[in-house]
């Protein structure tokens, strides 16, 4: 007997293998469905946020730069590129664009050098690895305002821990917080003691999984500790040294809270960052649309900074398997 006469003589009720194989599957093709569905349930929530709280804010800062708006005021009028062209003829944005531009330059490579020092030091399994770990991760968690008040505290005249220092080894004593040659200097080494110990974190993780023979091999042939750095470590860790360089330059241009805690842009002018003329023009001089001009201007500083920065270093990353 053939197998659709014998299906069909057992019955309706008993399917047989070639009709069960002639349905469609129609689970397997809501599945893909349901899953998108609960997606979009599970991230509606950080969505809205972020919808709310970062893109709206930036899609909204882009339109008010090419309005005159008041804080406060409902009234608002179109400008057009009044706003751009009193900056690009304004000394005090172009002089915080470049204390910006240099926090940055100086900020950056050398929190990740430090960081880099001292992930290889605790990577040899000191003694008290831990103790270290804690006592360089510490300023993380301490908040900005506090270190910030803390620095004053230390770079204070006559009695900061700074200057008493300066007087035991013999050398002149400054006014570091009151002196526009070495205001933004000092800021710079606050900034770095706070990061240094986030980014040595990193890439740490990242040095633990180099793998050891490498080294082995490298000793073996006479390789110097300085040379393994160079030819082995860095390559196999530049992803996450890419990442955390992104991350730096990330936090160089958001730079506020110490400026603000510590010396309010002054002396004349020397710390006066991007974000602080941002806060002076909304707040204090309370014209949003050049505030908003500014913080347009710092976006596409910003993005083309990466853009860049992905080109050039970005096609030197090592990544394993590749």
């Amino acid at each position: 007997m053939k197998p659709v006469q014998a299906a069909t003589a057992l019955g309706p009720g008993l399917p047989s293998s070639t009709h069960e194989a002639a349905r469609p599957a129609r689970p397997a093709r809501r599945q893909p469905q349901r899953e998108w569905l609960l997606a979009m349930l599970m991230l509606a929530p950080s969505l809205l946020f972020l919808a709310a709280f970062t893109y709206w804010p930036i899609l909204r800062s882009a339109a008010y730069g090419f309005f005159d708006v008041q804080l406060g005021s409902k009234d608002i009028y179109f400008v057009g590129w009044e706003n751009y062209q009193r900056l690009w003829a304004d000394p005090l944005f172009w002089t915080s664009l470049r204390n910006t531009v240099v926090y940055m330059v100086v900020t950056v490579p050398a929190s990740i050098a430090l960081a880099l020092v001292l992930a290889v030091a605790l990577d040899r399994g000191l003694r008290g690895t831990a103790l270290y770990r804690a006592a360089y991760f510490y300023p993380v968690m301490i908040p900005s305002v506090a270190a910030g008040m803390v620095w004053v505290f230390l770079y204070a005249p006559g009695y900061g821990p700074v200057n008493g220092l300066m007087e035991a080894l013999g050398l002149p004593q400054l006014e570091w917080l009151y002196d526009k040659r070495w205001a933004l200097p000092a800021i710079i080494v606050m900034s770095i003691w706070k990061y240094a110990g986030y980014f040595m974190l990193i890439l740490l993780a990242a040095l633990q999984l180099v793998p050891r023979d490498l080294y082995e091999a490298a000793r073996l042939d006479g390789v110097s500790g300085w040379r393994q750095l160079l030819h082995i470590t860095v390559p196999l860790i530049s992803p996450t040294l890419y990442f955390v360089a992104i991350i730096g330059v990330l936090h160089s241009y958001q730079i506020f809270d110490y400026v603000f805690v510590m010396t309010q842009g002054g002396p004349a002018d020397a710390t006066n960052v991007l974000t602080f003329y941002i806060y002076q023009n909304a707040f204090q001089f309370q014209d949003i649309g050049t505030a908003s001009a500014i913080a347009n201007i710092l976006l596409l500083v910003v993005c083309g900074l990466i853009g860049l920065f992905a080109l050039t270093v970005g096609r030197r990353v090592h990544y394993l398997g590749r």
